[in-house]
């Protein structure tokens, strides 16, 4: 990285969110951009978690971008390596490599605010910018609980998310810590070669059948040859998810039949009333993000698999203890407990113009107007932002609308000319949030008696969008001046400084 070098903008990531803001900002004919990605090849979340089993819950053919239809996906349900293939291809075919600077993490941003630019300090080097886009997403940290005693366990240890592929798990006794969506993949996919496995259930997950299938060979060549039929494919796949989100924003008891069909499709595979009992929720469906999976309960139900219903307590030496006191030899550790979302570390080094990082700023909750430009930070702009996640839908569709709302954000700059910074204003920021959150409190994810990685550390969903995609992408198709302050870089008037804002 060049000493001293300035660029129009600067993304941050180069997942969904990262790659797709670097083709968007090429089709808006900007070209003075970088790509800071901290590892060494593209794909994000995609490349970080590359355990046994890993997949999309969101049909592929909903969970690409729509400009960038992908007619050769081979199943319904693709897996993370077709998906990492996919984000390369897209790196590929829209020229994005000599914008992306790999092992370039982030250390620090810092607002200057008398050039009215970031300066950003990486691994390897510092440079500025106008405008920074942060894709980091918030399914990039992994978090691991404080234990009592892991420190000292003897054997193997590694999140979901850091998958140790060197290690072999063949024969050995491992302890599933968490029951989320890796979890959900996990257990099936190495339970017939371990030797034992303990799942330490702290909450059961609701679970419906994952009705996947291979793509036929004819399906593939009618995409190919007749694009429109993609296209029909991701509408219908779009629209069937629009017409559920009222159950989950407005009637959450319309979700009760839902249950019913979830407890089925547990009863068919969990013979033993003992272990449904420990398998059965006792929150409404839609509360915690619905799993997919047709393999976990059988996989359950297998004699080398043991349930324990509580989370994990203390570890003694290679006894792994429960909550409730149940304790377990064991070999190996897999934490599958997800990752900061409500407290990103990325905000810790986020600087604005107060001098107050964005983790300072959020320490009360994170917030930012439309999803996107947060108080007190200049020209910063976040993708899959505050209150922009979905629990029943593809974060493709959320993404894009990001993107239309960067590119007039980058337009306004330009109309306004000059050295320029645009910054939210509080008294919007708050009333988009606030409009937010009372929305929020009949949904499901508020209502549905559950805890969840949707809400923050004072209880508050800062995570989803109690809405449609349909909905959020209107309210972020265009920028309106009145919700920001303009900022221009201070003028000389008889030898003195003169801060000009509107």
């Amino acid at each position: 990285m060049a000493e001293h070098e300035h660029v129009r903008v600067a993304v941050i990531g180069s997942g969904f969110g990262g790659l797709g803001a670097a083709v968007r900002l090429r089709r808006e004919g900007i070209t003075d951009f970088v790509v800071l990605e901290r590892a060494d090849s593209v794909g994000g979340t995609w490349r970080d978690n590359s355990y046994p089993g890993c997949a999309c819950d969101v049909p592929s053919h909903l969970y690409s971008f729509s400009f960038a239809p992908n007619p050769d996906w081979p199943r319904t349900f693709s897996g993370q390596r077709h998906i990492r293939a996919y984000l390369e291809h897209v790196t590929d075919l829209f020229g994005l490599r000599p914008h992306i600077r790999f092992d370039s993490e982030v250390k620090l941003m810092t607002w200057d605010a008398e050039n009215l630019w970031w300066r950003i300090d990486t691994a390897r080097g510092t440079l500025t910018a106008d405008v920074v886009v942060s894709a980091t997403g918030p399914l990039s940290d992994p978090k691991i609980p404080e234990i009592p005693g892991l420190d000292s366990f003897p054997g193997k240890v590694f999140h979901s998310a850091r998958w140790d592929h060197d290690y072999d798990l063949r024969g050995k006794r491992v302890a599933m810590i968490g029951t989320g969506a890796s979890a959900i993949q996990i257990v099936p996919a190495i339970q017939r070669e371990v030797g034992r496995l303990t799942l330490f259930q702290r909450t059961p997950p609701w679970v419906m059948p994952r009705v996947d299938r291979a793509i036929s060979g004819v399906e593939r060549r009618l995409h190919r040859a007749v694009p429109f039929t993609t296209q029909l494919r991701r509408g219908l796949l779009w629209g069937i998810r629009e017409l559920q989100v009222q159950a989950f924003t407005k009637h959450p008891d319309e979700l009760g039949l839902i249950e019913q069909l979830a407890k089925r499709n547990m009863a068919r595979a969990i013979k033993d009333p003992a272990l449904r009992a420990k398998l059965t929720p006792d929150y409404r469906i839609g509360c915690k993000r619905i799993l997919l999976s047709s393999e976990y309960y059988p996989a359950l139900a297998k004699p080398n698999v043991d349930v324990v219903a509580s989370g994990l307590g203390e570890i003694r030496g290679s006894t792994v203890v429960a909550a409730d006191g149940t304790e377990t030899e064991v070999d190996a550790i897999i934490f599958g407990t997800g990752f900061h979302v409500t407290d990103m570390p990325i905000a810790e080094r986020v600087v604005g113009a107060d001098g107050i990082t964005l983790a300072e700023s959020w320490k009360s909750g994170m917030q930012a107007l439309r999803g996107a430009a947060a108080a007190g930070f200049p020209n910063w702009m976040t993708i899959i932002g505050p209150n922009t996640g979905l629990g029943n839908s593809s974060m493709i569709l959320m993404i894009e609308s990001q993107l239309n709302y960067m590119a007039d954000y980058l337009r306004q700059l330009s109309v306004l000319g000059g050295r320029t910074a645009l910054d939210a204003r509080p008294a919007a920021v708050e009333d988009w949030n606030h409009k937010v959150q009372e929305r929020m409190k009949r949904t499901v994810w508020n209502t549905g008696g559950c805890t969840s990685w949707y809400l923050d550390a004072s209880g508050r969903n800062t995570t989803i969008w109690p809405g449609t995609t349909s909905e959020f992408r209107r309210a972020t198709r265009r920028v309106d001046l009145s919700e920001y302050e303009v900022v221009r870089k201070p003028a000389v008037v008889s030898g003195k400084q003169s801060e000009a804002v509107a």
